[in-house]
């Protein structure tokens, strides 16, 4: 930065002199930069901007890569913006583990098969079943490398910027420093609706425009001396698994005989491989995901349970003797994000009617699965459907497409719907094949140099059916 001149020096003199004779707040100057009244003022400054991209997919989670695999793969020169240090979001920095309503065509199959390839997959089938999660990191860097999409982690989106309607540049902040990114086309898989939000979009959170929200839950990585005489207390995998809620309850025996009451009522344990396991054990009630404070406080106090919880197993020997912590997930599981307003809401009548659409971009299947909103009520369960009985159901490529800025899609659990349909379709599986009905779309506008909801929706579909084929 540039000292200021001495000009600029005097005229600075003369307004904090007039200002401190006048009794007003007084403005000091620090670096080029000024503080009136306990707020701050950051000079404007030129920031290296960067026009190369047809498609910008900002958030590299299960709909982010996803999304920007497909518009690499129809041809679109493709940007791809993570916070984290790897690709796979809650697959991979949150440590799920386990792939839900995943038996849908297209990269949903892919990946199942190219995990099995290399025997990263636990149980039969393509869906309920586990997997490895540092294969899951490389994987989806040989994917996004040979499809050509430029990657960018440990970068965040910092701001959006309008041309009128059209959402025409963001700048985000990294080791770099600040950059600017213009493109035709950006999707939001942020999976909190950050870029929406900056953009202006209208959004929900929770139930209404903030808590109560469905809690947060951090996961683990644990090894057991002996997995094969824990099947008692372990979750199936895969289209034979059976006796499901007798290991969750199993499980949190086991914890209270050790002697605490997990802040979730429905521990579970998952079978990565060998000696191996997941554990999800941990809820965090009443958190706005959209308050970084809370999150931290959140994320601290869930890793110390966790710890607490391994301790005390440990303590009671026998198939516990030596179990012990091999990672906690880098980001805490968030459930409820923002929700941005969509040319489409995706709401409880949907579910319960089973809706259908000409546009549809995947028939979820999932149940509403609402995890309790407070530690009272988890007491009497760790998870309910709320009294709606789901039958499967449409999701529009419109509850993908911003309403109130054009140019811009979301893909995941961010997208255009209510809290109890965000319950259901909020899982992975879903999450993927919006991604790469987003990715699909947001080539083709760019292509033809139209808008998102400008795109026919026969056009996308030979899109998506070519994207196919490419990772076939």
């Amino acid at each position: 930065m540039k000292p200021p001149s001495p000009s600029t020096d005097r005229r600075l003199f003369l307004k904090t002199s007039l200002a401190s004779a006048l009794g007003a707040p007084l403005i000091s100057r620090a670096q080029g930069q000024l503080a009136v009244s306990g707020m701050y003022h950051e000079d404007a400054r030129d920031l290296p901007l960067n026009t190369d991209a047809d498609v910008i997919v900002c958030g590299a989670g299960p709909a982010g890569v996803s999304a920007a695999i497909s518009a690499a793969r129809a041809g679109a020169k493709v940007r791809l913006f993570e916070a984290h240090g790897s690709l796979g979001g809650v697959w991979t920095s949150s440590l799920l583990g386990y792939l839900l309503d995943f038996d849908k065509p297209g990269f949903n199959q892919e990946l199942v098969r190219r995990l099995r390839e290399r025997d990263a997959i636990h149980g039969e089938g393509v869906n309920g079943i586990s997997y490895q999660p540092e294969e899951m990191k490389v994987l989806l860097d040989e994917l996004c490398i040979a499809a050509g999409v430029e990657v960018q982690l440990h970068t965040r989106v910092a701001a959006a910027y309008r041309e009128g309607r059209k959402l025409s540049t963001i700048i985000t902040e990294s080791k770099s420093g600040r950059q600017a990114w213009k493109a035709p086309v950006f999707i939001d898989t942020t999976g909190d609706g950050d870029l929406g939000v900056q953009a202006g979009c209208d959004y929900e959170i929770g139930m209404a425009q903030g808590c109560p929200c469905q809690p947060l839950s951090m996961c683990m990585l644990i090894v057991v001396k002996d997995a094969a005489a824990m099947t008692s207390v372990i979750h199936g995998t895969g289209s034979k698994a059976k006796g499901i809620g007798d290991s969750k309850k199993a499980l949190l025996s086991e914890i209270r005989r050790a002697g605490f009451d997990p802040s979730y009522a429905a521990p579970t344990l998952f079978p990565i491989r060998d000696n191996l396991l997941l554990a999800m054990i941990n809820h965090e009630y009443g958190i706005n995901a959209g308050d970084a404070v809370k999150v931290t406080e959140a994320t601290m106090r869930a890793r110390g349970e966790l710890h607490q919880i391994v301790r005390g197993l440990r303590k009671l020997g026998g198939m516990w003797d030596g179990v012990q912590i091999a990672a906690t997930a880098e980001q805490i599981g968030i459930r409820d994000g923002r929700r941005i307003r969509g040319r489409y809401v995706v709401g409880k009548d949907d579910l319960i009617a089973g809706a259908r659409h000409e546009d549809a971009v995947v028939r979820a299947t999932f149940s509403v699965d609402v995890h309790a909103l407070t530690a009272e009520s988890n007491k009497q369960a760790g998870y309910s459907n709320m009294g709606v009985k789901t039958k499967p159901y449409d999701i529009p490529l419109r509850a993908l497409i911003a309403k109130d800025v054009d140019g811009l899609m979301m893909a995941g659990r961010c997208i255009s719907g209510d809290f109890i349909a965000h319950a259901s379709y909020r899982v992975t599986g879903n999450a993927v094949a919006m991604g790469e009905a987003a990715g699909a779309t947001a080539a083709v506008a760019a292509k033809n140099k139209t808008a998102p909801h400008d795109v026919p929706w026969s056009e996308v579909q030979l899109v998506i059916e070519k994207v196919r084929l490419a990772g076939a």
